[in-house]
């Protein structure tokens, strides 16, 4: 007896039996091969423009939602120029809160990443009749800002619908406890109309682990249309029971539940509802007919990758000509795609060899990547490195360190305002003599607006070799600069290669590389200009770079550093391994919370880390025992750091 293969099962659940058995074993033949690819449907060009056509008289429709929800459509498509073009000119329109909201998301969704500060400004703003669109659109595109607005709304208990929604956008973004909130609290409330939100929410970004729950909470759905929210859930997630459920909710009577299992076959991955999908194109309710056309362009996409996907690769290899890659940054532009930049020397790998900055862009989260290209010629007598891409009010930026001599090292600043392809004229941040250290991936802009620009500075780095760490302060976006009036001293070496990071009470904390075996730490109450004295951060450490940030979703600080000293031996100990640790408090206390990576006879160093969506992006470089560095892309989830 022939049976069908078990990965067809599901498949088969789905089918609408015919009254023909020739005309059902047709249409099953169908949806199984359209199966066997588990990846897509296929559209003949006719079907896409019609899918199209259906959505662009969406988008212009005069009924404010269902357009936005066509834009959305046109953009999961690939025609997010269309949306564009429609949706930019409404900005200048009269809108209230919530239409700024599902306009720039749309914008947002359709390419324009910088469209998040719309969403972000209203969340934070003091008039409440925006914040749950805001958070909720801001959750449906993976983007909290720095997180502030949206822990402070999940923080607060006056608006429950509003705390569900950050909830979701923290969770989606790495937040643990975003989502046993919405697991535990949420889910058990006694509203319909709350508990289905967090159903919504579980299907999008929970896992398979929470379908029991949901079908525990699947008996208490009082009506078609929020058991609709949990079955699609379920069906997202794998269940069987809810793709059955998923699939006869498309000819269901009410229109809602119609364009939700619509909107959901396309999460779901449903791909054997290609025909029961074109069929509702001639729905007689738009928002349905909308939401079918949707999920077709969906399914004829490539799945989204796994979210727990670790991606790992030496995207600057040194070679024999360019034996040194390191120092790198990296950033998200507007369009959504990842610019890397680092260091290539060449002939040599001395920090005092020939060098310049390259860069290379990846559309697809650091999978892949383009030809490289050159940022910044080398204009210093001896190289350019270190460089830092920053976001400012006025372009991308770009730092950069340039070598001249031993005693002549400073950094400078140049903004491009084509996310990259160019740069304008360099401004100079260091403007005092010296040979003044800049980390690569180091620059800091508080909640005041003010740039810092952590240094370490010494007279001469051959006849003098003892720095001294303080900041540089832009007050107006990086146009001029100042040096602090305070610095940080230590025995030996002295403090060196800082790194600086706001605290939520407003100090300002920095971290120095010592040769005292731990990593030394500092507070300034003034924005930066002056320090307290140096103590322990209570973490031992090689004479080796450290990098701290704040985790945007969780508001931990988390630490990158090489978690090894030795005592006696060369700077403390080998770089080796790049250990990852956890502070829930503003840094007074530390929990290692894993190894990034272990290999003994390689070395880990000088890290950049930046937040996207929920993946926390870093650059290090590795060594092995050839003496060559090559810089590695590192992405995993910011749930990698609470495992």
């Amino acid at each position: 007896m022939n049976r069908l293969p078990a990965a067809f099962a599901v498949i088969a659940l789905l089918l609408p039996l015919s009254e023909s058995p020739a005309q059902n074993l047709n249409w099953l033949q169908s949806a199984t091969l359209a199966a066997d690819a588990r990846t897509t449907i296929e559209l003949s060009p006719d079907e896409r423009e019609h899918c199209r056509l259906i959505l662009v008289e969406g988008l212009l429709c005069d009924e404010f939602w269902p357009s936005i929800h066509a834009a959305e459509g046109l953009s999961i498509g690939g025609y997010g120029e269309t949306v564009r073009k429609h949706l930019e000119p409404k900005l200048l329109t009269t809108l209230d809160d919530q239409q700024r909201c599902g306009v720039s998301r749309e914008l947002m969704r359709a390419g324009d990443r910088l469209k998040a500060g719309i969403m972000l400004s209203i969340l934070a703003g003091k008039d409440d009749f925006g914040h749950i669109h805001a958070a909720e659109s801001l959750y449906k595109l993976e983007e909290i800002g720095d997180g502030v607005a949206m822990r402070r709304a999940f923080e607060q208990s006056d608006n429950l619908r509003l705390r569900v929604m950050a909830a979701a956008a923290l969770g989606r973004c790495g937040n643990p406890q975003a989502m046993a909130f919405l697991r535990a609290e949420v889910l058990s409330h006694e509203d319909s109309e709350i508990y289905k939100l967090a159903a919504w929410v579980l299907g999008r970004i929970g896992d398979a682990s929470d379908i029991p729950l949901l079908k525990k909470h699947l008996k208490r759905c009082p009506d078609e249309l929020t058991r609709a929210y949990f079955q699609n859930s379920l069906a997202t997630l794998g269940d069987a029971d809810g793709l059955k459920a998923l699939a006869a909710s498309l000819t269901s009577e009410d229109p809602a539940v119609r364009t939700y299992g619509a909107t959901f076959a396309g999460d779901a991955r449903a791909l054997g509802l290609k025909d029961a999908l074109w069929k509702m194109l001639d729905d007689p309710n738009a928002d349905t007919r909308y939401r079918a056309a949707q999920s077709l362009l969906d399914l004829s996409r490539l799945p989204k990758p796994n979210r727990t996907e670790d991606v790992s690769s030496l995207v600057w290899q040194a070679t024999k000509e360019n034996p040194r890659y390191t120092e790198g940054s990296i950033i998200e532009r507007a369009d959504g795609s990842l610019l890397f930049a680092a260091t290539e020397f060449h002939g040599s790998g001395s920090d005092f060899a020939k060098a310049h900055i390259v860069g290379r862009t990846s559309t697809d989260g650091g999978r892949t990547w383009s030809e490289k290209r050159v940022l910044q010629e080398n204009t210093g007598g001896l190289n350019v490195m270190s460089v830092t891409l920053r976001r400012l009010s006025s372009g991308l930026a770009l730092f950069y360190l340039q070598k001249n001599d031993f005693n002549d090292l400073d950094m400078y600043l140049r903004v491009s305002k084509d996310e990259g392809q160019s740069f304008g004229e360099p401004t100079l941040v260091t403007g005092d003599a010296g040979y003044h250290v800049v980390n690569n991936d180091r620059v800091t802009q508080l909640s005041t607006g003010r740039l810092l620009v952590p240094a370490a500075s010494t007279a001469d780095v051959k006849k003098v070799n003892h720095f001294v760490s303080h900041c540089y302060l832009s007050d107006d976006g990086g146009k001029t600069w100042r040096n602090g009036k305070g610095h940080l001293d230590a025995p030996k070496r002295g403090a060196m290669e800082p790194e600086v990071v706001e605290l939520s009470d407003g100090r300002v904390l920095m971290i120095v590389r010592t040769q005292l075996g731990f990593i030394g730490k500092s507070y300034s109450k003034d924005g930066g200009d002056t320090w307290s004295k140096m103590e322990t951060l209570g973490v031992r450490a090689p004479e080796a770079p450290s990098t701290l940030r704040r985790i945007p979703s969780t508001g931990d600080l988390l630490l990158i550093w090489n978690d090894t000293f030795i005592e006696g031996a060369g700077h403390g100990g080998q770089r080796t391994p790049l250990t990852a640790a956890i502070s829930s408090d503003d840094g007074a206390t530390w929990k290692t919370v894993g190894n990034l990576e272990t290999d003994p006879n390689k070395t880990y160093a000088y890290t950049s880390l930046t937040f996207v969506g929920d993946r926390a992006v870093m650059s290090y470089w590795e060594s092995g025992k050839s003496g060559e560095y090559s810089c590695k892309f590192r992405s995993v989830p910011v749930s990698w750091f609470y495992r």
